[in-house]
């Protein structure tokens, strides 16, 4: 047991990132079910179409699991009303103000987690009462934090800084990335892209097939005159960055992203003119397996490189 297995009351310290157009009821169950916390990212759902997940969710597994709720949501009350009807027992809040909900809803019982890209507002979520923050470095994918802080610099930074659990985020897909991970003040992480080359995930199939071909380089950070996102370079991204190259203004920028390009990509597979959303870890996913392989995997490759520190003849020794 750590400070993140104790909170969530879970195996491991393996939580899935709440990804819009990927992270539905499936993927969250079977995350929870092989011993991680598993997420229902909402940001991309109708009311009633969370409820609907949140009760698949419930059907599915007996372990906890969390929705992710983005304060930017125009619904958000009445995902909240959905939350605490159906007894979720951990939000985890995102791109806005903690303080807004976090009382009302600790007052529920429910436990509340907020995601960070930087010190200064780790330590705001600390002060508004959340129970633990995700420090979420520049290389995550999905929409990011403007100051490009890596996740190398990030997790101590905010580990040293704040008393409540610190989730690393951003760049970790694999066992060895957790450890480094924990090493440098993380009690957990959270793996977004490693899941959405799942079975079990949400997104289209083709979207998937990209995430696996991605090689170093493919993904980049733009639109932070908008709100920043990292993308796979495709149709869309290189048109994009042809509007930079003309001078585009930001309301030019937002007219040329339109609405539903996630939806588009992600969800519905149109690789060319819909948004990819992926880290840079993109770069070390080869394959598309089972969620509980992800996880088996991820905890014998974390043992294994514990262990090999721990040897007095390992390569670490001086």
């Amino acid at each position: 047991m750590n400070r993140v297995t104790e909170l969530f009351n879970i195996d491991y310290p393996i939580v899935q990132g709440g990804m819009i157009w990927c992270a539905g009821w499936e993927l969250a169950s079977a995350v929870s079910n092989a011993g991680g916390l598993g997420i229902i990212g909402s940001g991309s759902m109708y009311p009633e179409v969370l409820r609907v997940h949140i009760e698949k969710c419930q059907l599915a597994t007996d372990k906890p699991f969390a929705v992710n709720l983005p304060m930017l949501y125009p619904d958000i009350d009445k995902h909240i009303e959905s939350i605490v009807e159906y007894g979720v027992p951990i939000v985890f809040t995102s791109a806005g103000n903690p303080k807004k909900y976090t009382e009302y809803l600790k007052s529920k019982g429910i436990t509340v987690v907020h995601v960070v890209s930087s010190v200064k507002f780790a330590k705001k979520a600390e002060e508004a009462g959340v129970d633990a923050v995700v420090a979420e470095g520049f290389e995550a994918g999905g929409h990011n934090g403007r100051d490009e802080t890596t996740s190398m610099v990030l997790i101590p930074s905010v580990a040293r800084e704040v008393e409540i659990p610190v989730i690393a985020a951003g760049g970790i897909g694999s066992g060895a990335g957790m450890f480094a991970a924990m090493v440098l003040g993380a009690d957990g992480v959270q793996m977004g892209s490693r899941f959405v080359a799942s079975f079990e995930a949400s997104a289209h199939q083709g979207f998937k097939n990209e995430v696996v071909k991605a090689k170093e380089g493919d993904t980049m950070l733009t639109l932070k005159e908008i709100t920043p996102v990292r993308l796979i370079k495709n149709k869309f991204f290189l048109d994009l960055m042809k509007k930079y190259s003309e001078g585009a203004s930001a309301e030019e920028l937002k007219e040329h992203l339109g609405r539903g390009r996630a939806k588009k990509g992600m969800f519905e597979g149109d690789l060319d003119e819909g948004e990819l959303e992926i880290g840079q870890v993109s770069g070390i996913i080869d394959d598309i397996k089972p969620v509980h392989v992800i996880v088996e995997e991820i905890m014998r490759e974390f043992i294994e490189t514990k262990e090999s520190v721990l040897n007095v003849n390992s390569k670490f020794t001086f």
